[in-house]
């Protein structure tokens, strides 16, 4: 079912749409976590092991298709707003013809670049034949992956965010049945947690295609409509590509700070692991704020509704700003006691690091809100420079956080990795944010 977001109050818009993607995004981190989960208390400590140093490499690949998606649907999602229904045809297609080329083009180089990449990050030797076999089968099912984030993206173009949160959290439950009897009756090993997420992936992504033929019309593409032009593809790839990007560059300065935090040792690791869980959980209500934004902006932008987005910016910035400030001080007053839940109320050392993490990076809760207000905006705008720009910038704070600060003031400098990341990248955000707005009040002017 589609949903204009270019008539009705912005406010209780934007927080509608925010709140199914919080809940998917929510079992998304389920669904990640499954298979480490399952398999660290069904086979062991080393098949753990394994599956986590995959982590990063899966998050770099998948990550930027993910993002790929993404940008391509938000030419879906502005020609929605301008009520073009053969430019959404058209933008469809376009988005499923270059997001099978990339898939393709992904899932060679990953099958290829697979173990020479576990061995050049310095998988342990007792664990790398299993950390490949796992990542090996993971990148075979990218297709699968593909589908459904391909059409999850397109069906929140078009306002429906309420169905792809369905079938996520249908994958996580086949995911974890899946796992349990690969690994218990079949004892297939890590082998089994792989295909049992392919399978759940390809199952949601299967799941997408007659919900969108039933129950979104504008979306049933015919012959004509795959007929793409230089001109549409560049459009297409002129988004795609750099949110693509980004992503990618958030999952490399993430190895940077592995990198740094396995220097410490064995307590850091285990503490910013416990820290990074609780804190990643916490601020996908921020992401989903975000997220809401691209759709909104794009919709009104392609309907050329100038004064709404300016206002739906501002009470997006509002409700993400209180929400970020409310998290802060729950983790002021709260953040030991969520962190000896992963850690135990025993911990020590680790449990003190691990609130100190949450304590140091909840204070900048505010600047993280206003990036994805800011990033998200810009893009659902068209514009994918800026973004790409801050990206950069995110990603040479983070590493220099994560290596310098980190050999200086060690774990308490790794914290703030991520606070300098956020303030580096929100001075081109902020800077093109104000021109932007600027600029949109112009048009809004000229147009009255």
């Amino acid at each position: 079912m589609t949903k204009n977001l270019t008539v009705g109050n912005p406010a209780l818009l934007i927080i509608s749409f925010a709140v199914p993607l919080f809940i998917g995004n929510v079992f998304q981190q389920f669904y990640n976590m499954a298979d480490a989960f399952i398999v660290g208390h069904t086979i062991g400590m080393g098949a753990l092991a394994a599956v986590g140093s995959t982590g990063s490499l899966m998050f770099l690949v998948l990550g930027f298709l993910t993002g790929f998606t993404q940008g391509a649907s938000i030419i879906t999602s502005q020609r929605f707003g301008a009520g073009d229904e053969a430019g959404i045809r058209r933008s469809f297609a376009v988005t499923v013809i270059l997001s099978l080329g990339m898939g393709i083009l992904l899932m060679a180089l990953s099958l290829l670049t697979a173990r020479p990449l576990l061995v050049l990050l310095r998988t342990p030797a007792e664990i790398l034949d299993s950390a490949c076999a796992y990542i090996t089968i993971i990148y075979w099912g990218i297709p699968a992956a593909l589908l459904f984030n391909l059409l999850s993206n397109i069906m929140r173009s078009v306002g429906d965010s309420h169905t792809p949160l369905v079938f996520l959290v249908t994958a996580c439950v086949i995911n974890v049945i899946l796992d349990l009897v690969f690994i218990l009756v079949f004892r297939t090993g890590v082998e089994g947690a792989a295909w049992a997420t392919v399978i759940a992936q390809l199952v949601s992504g299967l799941l997408c295609i007659p919900a969108i033929v039933k129950r979104i019309p504008v979306l049933r593409i015919t012959g004509e409509y795959w007929r793409a032009g230089a001109g549409e593809i560049g459009e297409h790839l002129r988004m795609a590509l750099p949110v693509g990007f980004q992503m990618s560059i958030i999952a490399i300065g993430t190895i940077a700070v592995s990198y740094a935090l396995n220097r410490l040792g064995t307590v850091p690791v285990a503490a910013f692991t416990a820290a990074s869980k609780i804190d990643q959980t916490a601020t996908m209500m921020l992401n989903s704020f975000g997220m809401a934004m691209t759709t909104y902006a794009a919709q009104n932008y392609g309907a050329r509704k100038i004064g709404r987005i300016r206002r739906g910016i501002f009470h997006c910035a509002l409700m993400s700003s209180a929400y970020s400030v409310f998290m802060g001080l729950v983790f002021f007053l709260f953040g030991r006691g969520f962190s000896a839940v992963f850690l135990g109320r025993d911990s020590g050392e680790a449990l003190s690091m691990s609130q100190a993490y949450l304590v140091i990076n909840s204070s900048f809760y505010l600047l993280l809100s206003m990036l994805f207000v800011f990033r998200q905006s810009l893009q659902g705008l068209g514009d994918s420079l800026t973004p790409t720009i801050a990206g950069i910038t995110e990603l040479v704070m983070r590493t220099f956080a994560a290596v310098i600060l980190g050999e200086y003031f060690g774990f308490n400098g790794i914290c703030f990795a991520s606070p300098l990341a956020w303030a580096g990248a929100l001075v081109p955000l902020g800077i093109a944010s104000v021109f932007t707005m600027k600029r949109l009040r112009r048009q809004e002017m000229g147009g009255k």
